[in-house]
């Protein structure tokens, strides 16, 4: 019988892709998550367990005989229905049941530059999973992507939607600071692989193409057909416009620290890419349908928060 693997959120976004890979592989896969979309993608081969944080004795039960888990959990940013301190309190726990369950490898999703320093709570919650990973005694594997892109994405597609509605676009600052986006199954590709080795590892998932964030609005513009002047805004104003456009579209559209991030490079690093598909080649092919729709995080969580 083939090994059994288990990955949060297989319904969702990069847990999907992960969870078609290893099925390719011909692992057996399991899921935790509380959202069930009304047409399984998996054709019933991925059994579904709840991830309940509040019933840690049922998540090990759950995760008792899994050789490797996969761990996308996380969330975005601080709201009403969830919190970055939530999302660490809660990814230790699953790290503790996994190790009492038996499971042998966790193959866990972080983010470039994570700091215990970093006055942002996002790259900061990260730093703190990925110390308390590699203190739980489990063999591991760390990967730190940054900006994942894919027909499912958010915002890759949300640049095209604004390139498409709006004469001009905003850059914070002078647009010169830099990311490395990879596309959703290049990282599955690297965590499945990662999944079926036993040192422990961290993988800078970065994809082939390095982009300021000038280069990267105007290349999408130029595929898309959608040329756009680019404008230097201050911070501060492009974040009071993208608060008042969240009430119009039900979501939160940036945040504070987002901005922050992105100005500060921390979607840089200086690494061999992981990935080999490249942005601009994906957007070409996808041209005609990137950024059509708003991508909503908030409709995502909804469900499950539900």
């Amino acid at each position: 019988m083939s090994e059994l693997h288990a990955v949060t959120g297989a319904f969702g976004y990069s847990g999907r892709y992960i969870a078609h890979r290893l099925l390719s592989a011909g692992y057996q896969v399991l899921t935790l998550t509380n959202a069930r979309p009304a047409a399984d993608p998996f054709n019933g081969q991925v059994r579904v367990c709840p991830l309940d944080f509040t019933r840690p004795e049922s998540l090990k039960d759950s995760l008792r005989g899994v050789r490797v888990l996969y761990n996308t959990y996380w969330v975005r940013f601080n709201h009403r229905w969830f919190t970055h301190a939530e999302a660490v309190r809660n990814t230790k726990r699953l790290f503790d049941c996994a190790k009492e369950a038996g499971v042998e490898r966790i193959v866990h999703v972080s983010i470039t530059n994570p700091s215990l320093s970093s006055p942002l709570e996002y790259f900061r919650g990260k730093a703190e999973l990925e110390a308390a990973l590699s203190r739980c005694g489990l063999s591991y594997a760390i990967l730190r992507p940054t900006v994942l892109f894919g027909k499912e994405d958010i915002l890759i597609n949300n640049i095209a939607w604004v390139l498409r509605h709006f004469p001009i676009f905003g850059l914070f600052g002078d647009g010169q600071y830099r990311l490395q986006p990879i596309y959703v199954d290049d990282l599955a590709a690297v965590a499945v692989q990662q999944g079926a080795a036993r040192d422990n590892e961290i993988v800078e998932a970065i994809g082939p193409e390095t982009f300021t964030f000038r280069e990267l609005v105007g290349a999408i513009g130029r595929i898309i057909g959608r040329r756009r002047v680019l404008v230097s805004v201050p911070p501060i104003l492009g974040y009071v416009v993208g608060r008042a456009l969240g009430p119009l579209l039900g979501d939160v559209v940036i945040t504070r620290d987002e901005i922050r991030g992105l100005m500060a490079g921390l979607l840089y690093v200086a690494a061999p890419a992981a990935g080999s598909t490249a942005l601009t080649d994906w957007a070409q092919v996808h041209r005609d349908t990137l950024g059509r729709r708003y991508a909503s995080e908030l409709a995502r969580r909804r469900p499950r928060a539900a």
